[in-house]
């Protein structure tokens, strides 16, 4: 398994400066969602320089970026009916039901983007799984700092990416869809627990 080191996008312009940052995000390609290679090429780094989302930057041994994901922190809300006896009680910990919307509204992570980087050799990506426990380890340093433990994403309704964020490893609950009217896509939203 190849070594990876993950880096807070404003460091790395710290580090390289920022005209060798965007130079290293221009080589940044992902066919299989454009959105995703448009916000890492044009607007990782200003959304974390105005804290819109940090993007975190998953570097390999040979120093390209392999993989990405963006954070923010948004507010929810995660309907009752939608959960079971346990799920109720777990999050809980975390927000007041609203009996008047029979909902929670929870203050939790956003993943905002999540992508590989396809100029990569496929014998040399790492794998959604690999990208997901990257993830985890920088929201579980961040619950230590600051607290928090819901965590919630959106992804289009496609069969291979509700499969990939509900399987057993990554465990993520639908809880609500929207439908944007700009992109014409229907997305689901997910939630977890960690």
């Amino acid at each position: 398994m190849n070594e990876y080191k993950v880096f807070n996008i404003l460091d790395m312009a710290e580090a390289i400066g920022e005209t060798n940052l965007k130079e290293l995000l221009s080589d940044f390609s992902c066919p299989k969602n454009e959105e995703i290679q448009k916000f890492v090429r044009t607007n990782a780094y200003d959304f974390a320089r105005k804290k819109l989302s940090v993007t975190y930057l998953v570097v390999n041994e040979d120093n390209y970026i392999e993989a990405i994901f963006a954070l923010a922190h948004k507010a929810v809300e995660i309907g009752d009916a939608s959960l079971s006896n346990s799920k109720r009680k777990k999050i809980s910990r975390y927000a007041v039901l609203d009996s008047g919307t029979g909902s929670y509204t929870v203050s939790a992570f956003l993943i905002a983007q999540f992508g590989k980087n396809y100029a990569l050799d496929a014998d040399k990506r790492l794998s959604g799984n690999e990208l997901m426990d990257l993830v985890f380890e920088v929201l579980e340093r961040v619950q230590r700092e600051i607290g928090g433990g819901v965590v919630f994403l959106e992804c289009e309704d496609k069969p291979q990416l509700l499969n990939f964020y509900q399987n057993e490893k990554n465990g993520f609950i639908p809880f609500n869809e929207r439908y944007s009217v700009t992109d014409h896509v229907k997305y689901i939203q997910l939630f977890n627990f960690f």
